[in-house]
């Protein structure tokens, strides 16, 4: 549908004019009238699908319709809790382009950094706060973050969140946010005032389960097939003795018809195969957890910018990496298991964009990729 039919605010129809956003993708038409009606929703969709604007678009909806009932209010309405420092700070640059031509105020906070700025926002009581959970557990500790007024929570990428430890501290978060709060303005039928909005790329039993416990009457919205990766993405296996992979890699890379992403198991083993690439004339820089932010700052925005046409990257640095023109994706290793084959893939084929993931196997390992392949319902060419 045209974002133009939607019933929206002016401020906020010239924010999604100047991004130049026309018609609805389909996690948008599903998500963004269900949200507009305060109903809590459970929505599965891989990063790359427009999800973001999904829910912020309906968020600022709110706030812009239903603002503070006295100027004194200086305490947050919205939480965003997503998994990686990269996706905290995209989020943020999505509310701003949008809210740009409205007076709503938001903070990234994320660890990596000093606090004091972060703490400094938090006090001053922005409207909206986007958080990895660590961090914001570390102001909670130093009562920075008021959550007594949070009217709105949003869980970008849970699976993700859960695969990398952070759950216990979720639950936390949500348990010091106000148990049942009327909010002006939300539905009667509402006995807790407060809106939920969960997204996952994958809906393991255990997101369910505790998706369940913390959404009231949820919507389910699924966009794409569960677990399975974009149709524009073409598969492929190379097979390779395990001494020459870095040679292959190495010949490939030379002119790649576009960025590439390759992913490996370990630190150790990103920061390696990244100098053995730069030691062969490659550009190229690597991402994994042990890397300072500045570091990963300027390896995502090299990247994007096309400074380094390769990006080595382990699988947590590179959750909620949300960069469109990444043309291949290269597993140095074959993936443990069909949500990291999906979760890696998912990285190119963006947008229905043609994509391509190849896998470096071992004829050892190639019983085993076929086997994942089969599982995830793909042909490896």
């Amino acid at each position: 549908m045209p974002f133009a039919s939607l019933d929206l605010d002016t401020r906020l129809q010239e924010g999604i004019r100047d991004l130049g956003f026309v018609n609805t993708r389909p996690i948008q038409s599903a998500v963004i009238p269900l949200a507009l009606a305060w109903q809590d929703l459970i929505a599965c969709a891989e990063t790359g699908t427009g999800k973001t604007a999904a829910f912020v678009v309906p968020m600022l909806q709110w706030l812009l319709t239903h603002p503070h009932r006295s100027a004194e209010q200086l305490v947050s309405r919205v939480l965003v809790l997503a998994p990686t420092r990269e996706l905290a700070v995209q989020i943020e640059d999505e509310i701003h382009g949008l809210a740009y031509h409205t007076s709503i105020t938001s903070a990234a906070v994320y660890g990596g950094v000093e606090m004091g700025a972060q703490e400094r926002a938090l006090k001053a009581g922005v409207d909206i706060i986007v958080a990895t959970p660590g961090r914001l557990m570390d102001h909670m500790r130093q009562q920075n973050a008021d959550l007594s007024g949070v009217e709105l929570l949003v869980l970008d990428e849970a699976d993700r969140m859960m695969d990398m430890g952070f759950w216990p501290d979720v639950r936390r978060i949500i348990t010091a946010l106000p148990p049942s709060m009327p909010v002006p303005g939300a539905p009667a039928t509402r006995t807790n005032g407060r809106q939920t909005l969960l997204f996952s790329a994958t809906m393991p039993g255990e997101v369910v389960k505790d998706a369940l416990e913390i959404t009231r009457d949820a919507k389910y919205v699924q966009i794409g097939q569960r677990s399975a990766p974009a149709k524009s993405i073409t598969h492929r296996a190379a097979t390779v003795s395990g001494s020459h992979k870095v040679q292959w890699l190495i010949d490939h890379l030379r002119n790649p018809p576009g960025p590439v992403l390759v992913f490996v198991r370990t630190k150790i083993g990103a920061d390696r195969l990244a100098r053995q690439l730069q030691s062969a004339g490659i550009k190229c820089a690597a991402l994994h957890a042990d890397r300072s932010q500045d570091q990963r700052r300027i390896a995502v925005e090299g990247f994007k910018s096309g400074r380094y046409r390769v990006l080595v990257a382990t699988d947590i640095a590179a959750r909620g990496l949300d960069i469109d023109a990444i043309h291949t994706v290269i597993n140095y290793e074959v993936p443990d298991s069909t949500d990291t084959y999906v979760h890696r893939v998912g990285r190119t084929g963006r947008s229905d964009e043609v994509g391509q993931a190849i896998t470096l196997v071992t004829p050892e390992e190639r019983r085993a990729l076929d086997a994942l392949a089969n599982a995830v319902g793909v042909r490896l060419e």
